[in-house]
């Protein structure tokens, strides 16, 4: 992860959390010059726990596709009614570890 900053979470909407910026498209996958989201540091880590560098290159690269997605929806429906203080631990998916 790069810089943090405190700001609003472009995915999850929280206000006054500490964000940090996240390449729509990885930069492992080409992304480097490419547009960037501030996300809150828990939907950063849970972005990167569900979904390889192929599925966010090719088909998750914006916050609108990220919101849509039925695996990442959820959480961010739980994530947007917690404290920004609140300390929360990400784990990876079932289906993310299978693909290692």
């Amino acid at each position: 992860m790069s810089k943090k900053t405190v700001g609003t979470c472009e995915l999850c909407s929280r206000q006054n959390v500490e964000t940090t910026i996240h390449h729509l498209t990885p930069k492992e996958v080409g992304g480097t010059f490419l547009p960037t989201a501030q996300l809150c540091i828990p939907c950063h880590k849970q972005i990167h726990s569900l979904y390889t560098n192929d599925e966010l290159g090719v088909r998750l690269n914006t916050i609108e596709d990220l919101r849509k997605d039925d695996k990442i929806r959820a959480f961010i429906k739980w994530v947007r009614k917690q404290p920004p203080t609140k300390l929360i631990k990400t784990k990876k998916s079932h289906e993310r570890r299978k693909k290692r």
